[in-house]
């Protein structure tokens, strides 16, 4: 039986951000993602995670320039030192919340140049925190044209090339029926590195049970594969009330 968890920077956002933490528990959810905590002080989330005994799965990085930069630049040679800079404060944002993973955005870049920076950022990110776990995703040109990573075989070439423990692919069903048309088939060719497992409907991105994904067979396929992490629900709900959209949890 899969294990699933909300993403507060996606689920709940109809309430302020402090009330996502206990809006989560009180619909069953255990752990929760969040994308961007760095808003606020690391302890002020330690403490709504802590009050609601919520377990906190991942975090995205690198931390979004608020100014008006890209999200992320893991790939953009220009931004090396920029990288390792930040990274050292998304691993002290991490260290207190017991984040256990951390996506690394790759940002928006082509070439060879790109691959060789984000290889190198990852794996000077992994070698830093041995013990902090990694993940890279695949993003749909559709939703964010020209990302580097936009192919679950590029992440794959990546990935060889890292060759880090800590560091795996993480695998969102939205994403893989947007880029490759089959997010049942993308999960059997590619499932067995996954590190972390997202969801959301396609093409709206909404909660499961619209669009061509059978995420009943999805599900059954996961718990086959001897997938044992958690499933994180990231889709913007169709309903005014989160609570509303649950209903495929049942």
């Amino acid at each position: 039986m899969p294990r699933f968890a909300a993403n507060i920077s996606m689920l709940f956002a109809e309430l302020p951000y402090p009330d996502r933490f206990q809006a989560a528990a009180a619909a069953g959810f255990e752990a929760v993602e969040i994308l961007y905590p760095y808003e606020l002080a690391a302890k002020e989330t330690q403490r709504a995670l802590l009050a609601h005994g919520l377990e906190l799965l991942l975090i995205n990085a690198p931390p979004p320039n608020y100014t008006g930069g890209m999200p992320g630049y893991a790939a953009l040679p220009e931004g090396v030192d920029r990288f390792q800079r930040d990274i050292r404060r998304v691993l002290r944002y991490a260290e207190v919340l017991k984040a256990g993973k951390i996506h690394v955005m790759a940002g928006y870049t082509k070439g060879a140049a790109a691959q060789r920076t984000f290889v190198q950022n990852l794996q000077w990110a992994a070698d830093r925190a041995p013990e902090q776990h990694f993940t890279i995703e695949p993003l749909n040109s559709g939703d964010q044209p020209g990302y580097f990573l936009d192919d679950y075989n590029l992440a794959m070439a990546v990935l060889e090339e890292v060759d880090r423990p800590n560091v795996g692919l993480q695998y969102d069903a939205y994403h893989a029926q947007m880029i490759h048309g089959d997010a049942a088939k993308v999960w059997e060719i590619f499932g067995r590195h996954a590190a972390h497992v997202q969801i959301g409907a396609a093409p709206g991105r909404c909660e499961p049970g619209t669009g061509p994904v059978d995420f009943q067979e999805l599900f059954a396929a996961i718990d086959a594969s001897g997938y044992d992490g958690w499933i994180s629900a990231e889709y913007t709900p169709s309903t005014r009330r989160t609570e509303d959209s649950l209903g495929w949890m049942r």
